[in-house]
């Protein structure tokens, strides 16, 4: 009997990546196949429909996004296009071949001036144009498939591709000091986690634990811009000194949500998904880095 087929797009991403690292130590019980534009642009309807027909997937986890946050403020039409549009057209895919649908989310759905974890249920209401189509892009996941599952996730980085680690490591080693955010706070995301626990739900749906809906996904811990920057800093030896400063003196074409942080319950009860603490995965991430 031919086994069930994962497909990932964004396979050059933080989060397509780290699922293609560990893809191995599932291959006795999935086949995978790992995508980008080039085998299949979520961009182009035909493009999607080809692929559903050709592949057949079980599981198709959507990792591709628009993530240029500033930029999405003034190319709407592709943040749109990619975030929302596509997200639509693949859920309906999904449901015409019976494939769950796994798509990542952001906590920029929310407007960030919560002053409690966001709860999966909790009222969206983004504060900047890529927030707006990851919001859109959940709805027309929801609408056009049944079995859907979005995960948002909060502050993602890796050992691979532009994140805010490797950023501020690279302006550490060449600078004396640094002015990081400290009125933003959040819960970091190590795409190594993420991918572990995506895999863990997959296990567990093919188990016969059919859960389906909203879920959120960080690590454990709640800090500021500022805090992580220093935590970098510490950890990586350099003398650098990094200094507070609101947001307001960063300003950025998108508002960013000042508080980010997301509850996770649902994910361990249904899943019994365990959260790792920020600071062993920064250590982690910085070790795959050296």
């Amino acid at each position: 009997m031919s086994k069930p087929v994962i497909a990932v797009t964004g396979k050059n991403g933080q989060l397509g990546y780290e699922l293609e690292q560990i893809a191995s130590a599932y291959s006795g019980a999935f086949e995978f196949m790992f995508t980008d534009r080039s085998h299949l642009d979520i961009g182009n309807p035909s493009s999607i429909v080809d692929f559903f027909e050709k592949y057949k997937p079980a599981y198709f986890i959507n990792c591709a996004a628009y993530t240029a946050v500033d930029k999405a403020e003034t190319e709407q039409e592709a943040a749109y296009l990619v975030n929302a549009e596509s997200v639509g057209l693949i859920a309906v895919q999904c449901h015409l071949h019976h494939c769950t649908l796994i798509h990542i989310s952001t906590d920029y759905v929310f407007n960030g001036r919560g002053t409690e974890p966001y709860r999966t249920d909790a009222v969206t209401d983004p504060v900047n144009y890529y927030g707006y189509t990851k919001w859109k892009g959940e709805q027309l996941a929801l609408a056009n498939n049944e079995q859907t599952i979005i995960i948002r996730t909060s502050w993602v980085y890796s050992a691979h591709g532009n994140n805010f680690v490797k950023t501020m490591l690279r302006l550490m080693k060449d600078r004396a000091e640094i002015k990081v955010v400290s009125d933003q706070v959040g819960s970091p995301t190590y795409a190594a986690d993420l991918a572990n626990a995506i895999l863990q739900m997959i296990s567990s749906i093919e188990k016969g634990n059919l859960h389906y809906g909203i879920y959120h996904y960080s690590n454990e811990g709640v800090i500021s811009w500022y805090e992580f920057a220093s935590a970098i800093r510490d950890r990586s030896g350099f003398s650098c000194k990094v200094l507070p400063i609101p947001g307001s003196e960063y300003p950025t074409p998108a508002k960013r949500p000042s508080y980010s942080v997301m509850d996770k319950s649902s994910l361990q009860n249904d899943f019994g998904i365990h959260f790792i603490d920020w600071q062993k995965s920064l250590d982690r991430c910085l070790a795959a880095l050296q």
